[in-house]
């Protein structure tokens, strides 16, 4: 499981953030996940609080999950559509000269503090 390496370096890019601004207590962090990321939003959700209550700065923080839909570009007709409904073949010319331009992302989008 993976999702919990990412939720302690998740941590510790907040924890560098709240020493560099003096930060006192973080009440939640906003990630946006994308939807063919391989990383299993209810797994960060599952493991975030356990391992957030182990710090002194983001104790108690709240976890929000942005899911970013998954969406492919067809260089052949120039068009964009849904990734996981059509893969990478274009559903309007069948193309396979196609490449994801969102959805495989996975950042720290905000940060509440106090």
């Amino acid at each position: 499981m993976h999702e919990l390496g990412l939720v302690f370096h998740v941590i510790d890019d907040v924890t560098d953030i709240g020493k560099e601004n003096h930060l006192t207590e973080v009440s939640s962090v906003t990630l946006q996940i994308g939807e063919v990321s391989t990383i299993v939003p209810d797994l960060i959700t599952d493991v975030w609080q356990w391992a957030v209550d182990r710090t002194e700065l983001m104790k108690g923080c709240a976890l929000k999950v942005e899911r970013i839909p998954a969406v492919t570009y067809c260089e052949d007709c120039k068009k964009t559509y849904p990734t996981v409904e059509y893969g990478k073949t274009c559903p309007y010319c069948g193309s396979g000269h196609t490449y994801l331009v969102q959805g495989n992302e996975f950042a720290i989008k905000e940060i509440e503090a106090c």
